[in-house]
């Protein structure tokens, strides 16, 4: 069971709770495995539940920016994965084939298929290991320095494909979204900051776990992983024009369900087996599904908004933008079946989105340079940071 109840409500009380904790306390408790220290509000911002605004707002009334600079910086290091991966689209297509394929090889490959169930089910003889994958599958969530270690067992000590990794959180993890997951996947496996691994530790688990865990066995030096050259940098996608003139119907998806329209017919669009060839864990539709609940009918594919819209008699559907991932993955022929029924598709980007990913080139640490450009955007948030305009 879940302890991430789906509602508006409650993460805004999850926030007001954390909010005078984020500067000091949180950057000298940060990396503790455990939830006394972190926000534990991934879940609702990868839906965005709630923004990036309406966090930063809450945490900048009780700390200065240089206090909170800590916590601050882990909010943006999402929408600098989301615009990293928003410029360079093919590297989801990538990890998607390279994963069906690895998976086929677990259909051939008997050794193969036991040491990948062994991970999953937290059967590999690794206690802190096996503790993590069984708590993700329990709660949809790991603390992000477990996530790390996971990740670099899995990778370097296992010896696992790293596609194989990225695909179990994708289907168990409630914040786990295209950008964040794939890329610092990659990043620990070397492939995506070239040549730079990240290798778990025994004495930096023993330490940050508190000594619960003091693992034995674990690489001393990094798998190699083929590289290639990362694609080029490709444009920063761009809103629509949004025609106050038309008739409009309003899609929410669960990219962004704060995207509320009261004054439009709403419908939701929320792509449950779009993360994964194999099922996804149900802990996730019993997270999504509640907070999708109430923004009007529930519509399976994009044969169905179409049909709904033109019954609606809509000139437009308005939507927030849908980044780089499963549900962009299954709107993709959207625009395309609205034209053909003479309806306009017009996609807005957030502020937040559009200050940050233009710089989403390289480096976090260039990407830092904007974050005052985000912060002030913060002075203009209206709460409940909500709609599309």
């Amino acid at each position: 069971m879940t302890n991430f109840p789906a509602d508006r409500a409650t993460a805004l009380a999850r926030l007001a709770d954390f909010a005078p904790h984020a500067g000091r306390d949180y950057a000298a408790g940060r990396n503790y495995d455990d939830q006394t220290h972190v926000s534990v509000l991934s879940p609702y911002l990868r839906h965005r539940i709630i923004t990036e605004q309406e966090v930063l707002t809450a945490v900048l009334r009780h700390h200065t920016p240089s206090a909170a600079e800590k916590f601050i910086a882990e909010v943006c290091w999402r929408t600098y994965w989301k615009g990293w991966l928003e410029r360079r689209p093919t590297l989801w297509a990538g990890y998607q084939a390279e994963l069906r394929k690895t998976l086929d090889d677990v259909q051939t490959q008997s050794g193969l298929r036991s040491e990948w169930e062994a991970a999953c089910l937290g059967q590999t003889g690794i206690a802190c290991f096996d503790h993590w994958a069984q708590e993700l599958v329990t709660t949809g969530y790991l603390h992000n320095h477990a996530r790390m270690w996971f990740a670099s067992i899995w990778i370097h000590t296992l010896q696992l494909p790293w596609t194989l990794g990225a695909d179990f959180f994708m289907r168990h993890l409630l914040d786990g979204d295209a950008a964040s997951n794939t890329l610092s996947w990659r990043w620990v496996g070397g492939i995506h900051t070239m040549g730079k691994s990240y290798l778990a530790r025994a004495d930096n688990i023993a330490k940050y776990t508190n000594g619960r865990f003091t693992p034995t066995g674990l690489a001393h030096h990094p798998y190699p992983l083929d590289t290639t050259p990362h694609p080029p940098v490709g444009p920063v996608p761009q809103s629509d024009w949004i025609n106050p003139a038309k008739s409009s119907v309003h899609l929410i998806t669960d990219d962004d369900i704060a995207a509320t329209q009261p004054d439009m017919p709403t419908a939701t669009y929320y792509n449950a087996a779009g993360r994964s060839p194999l099922a996804t864990a149900p802990i996730i539709g019993e997270f999504v599904d509640p907070a999708l609940t109430g923004h009007g009918p529930a519509l399976a594919d994009v044969g169905a908004i179409t049909a709904w819209a033109v019954d609606q008699g809509a000139q437009q559907l308005v939507m927030n933008y849908t980044p780089v991932g499963p549900t962009a993955d299954g709107l993709s022929g959207l625009r395309a079946a609205l034209d053909a029924q003479g309806i306009t598709l017009a996609v807005h980007i957030r502020d937040h989105d559009r200050t940050g990913w233009p710089a989403s080139k390289a480096g976090f640490f260039k990407f830092k340079a904007v974050i005052p450009d985000i912060l002030r955007l913060v002075a203009d948030c209206r709460e409940p940071q909500l709609g599309l305009v």
